[in-house]
């Protein structure tokens, strides 16, 4: 005979469900939400350097620079109560090594948003604050960087078990590149002397730092596309993190010329080292563009590693524009306005699926892992 259970009234803890899901997108939420700053901003600072004279073109810029500062702003008290409200799951993100590296995407939206004030924000702000917010947020963002060069690779080798190169590895190493970039921006509002001189010396100390350890990076990366084949397609936008240590580097040879204009030979110098590299910039592109489309035919979706479709190409667009500058070249000019509306275009995907992913809960649901990797990776117990 079936026995028919009446229905029962829920426990009295059910009704604390609904307060848990709000706190839930703070536990999970990740360093890699801070590529969405980067790649906000980079928009508006590329663009306020194209030979475009549009309408309305600056105020556009300047308006993507002040979201990407409102989000850094928001982002950071979010990080802040992660840290304090989830100190484990924050532990557990530094000894994920498939999230580790993506802390040196803090470094990077403090940097490049800082140097956005002086190259989009000031017309809002005025000169004297986006100086001194430029000044702020560049040196707390160096010295994150070269925490993270040093600190994620340390626990790659201590800490993580990797068994398989990924192109996440240049996230921790890339940071240093971009304060070279944007540090040359701060000298004309530094005395002249011994200040001026020691911040370009560090400038140019920090672009070899990350230059040859990318140098290092690359090589394992595509010698695993090469012997195994495609990522699979969540990760296969992370193929595009190449672009932005190659991009950045043009754009700081590009800035060590426009801050040095009495050395002999400086502009020639940015010319000769970035003609060459941004040669190579566009030949990964091209690679990692056929891989994108591929994994897209194939059912990719989106993921936060979407956002790898704005910063690295920004660089690029950068690079081209210091070349342009110091060569008078329109094929230069020209370069830069497609790069700027691929720039455009990927933005638009990254910015739209997050939105989505966000008002729909999907994105901050967790635990899962970080698509990026392209090989299998655990933490070492010893």
């Amino acid at each position: 005979m079936t026995t028919v259970v009446p229905p029962q009234s829920p426990p009295p803890s059910l009704p604390r469900v609904r307060p848990l899901r709000r706190t839930a997108g703070v536990r999970h939420l990740g360093p890699h939400y801070y590529a969405a700053v980067m790649g906000t901003g980079i928009v508006g600072t590329a663009g306020a350097g194209l030979p475009l004279r549009l309408p309305g073109l600056p105020t556009v810029c300047t308006a993507l620079w002040a979201l990407a500062l409102l989000a850094l702003v928001v982002l950071l008290g979010a990080r802040v109560a992660h840290w304090v409200r989830h100190p484990d799951q924050a532990r557990a993100h530094l000894l994920d090594p498939a999230v580790a590296p993506f802390y040196g995407c803090l470094s990077m939206a403090l940097t490049s948003v800082g140097g956005g004030a002086l190259l989009a924000g000031r017309d809002w702000i005025g000169t004297g604050p986006a100086a001194a917010l430029a000044t702020a947020l560049w040196t707390t963002g160096t010295v994150v960087g070269l925490a993270v060069a040093v600190g994620v690779p340390y626990l790659m080798v201590v800490r993580h078990r990797i068994e398989e190169a990924s192109p996440l590895w240049l996230l921790p190493v890339i940071p240093p590149m971009v304060s070279a970039a944007a540090g040359p921006l701060l000298a004309p509002h530094l005395p002249r002397g011994q200040v001026r001189e020691t911040l370009l010396a560090a400038c140019h100390g920090m672009f070899g730092l990350s230059a040859l350890a990318v140098l290092l990076v690359l090589p394992p990366v595509f010698r695993r596309l090469v012997t195994a084949g495609p990522p699979p397609a969540p990760a296969t936008p992370a193929l595009l993190l190449a672009l932005g240590p190659l991009g950045q580097s043009v754009t700081a040879v590009g800035a060590f010329a426009d801050a040095a204009p009495g050395v002999p030979y400086a502009r020639g110098i940015s010319v000769a080292y970035g003609a060459p590299v941004m040669g190579f910039a566009l030949l990964w592109l091209a690679l990692a563009g056929t891989l994108v489309v591929r994994a897209r035919r194939r059912g990719m979706h989106f993921t936060m590693t979407w956002w790898a479709f704005t910063f690295p190409v920004g660089t690029c667009v950068t690079g081209m524009e210091a070349l342009a500058r110091h060569t008078g070249l329109v094929v230069f000019d020209g370069a830069a306005v497609v790069l700027y509306a691929l720039l455009v275009a990927g933005w638009l995907a990254a910015v739209s699926g997050t939105v989505r992913g966000l008002l729909s809960g999907t994105l901050l649901a967790g635990p899962g892992p970080i698509p990026g990797a392209l090989g299998r990776e655990r933490v070492r117990t010893r």
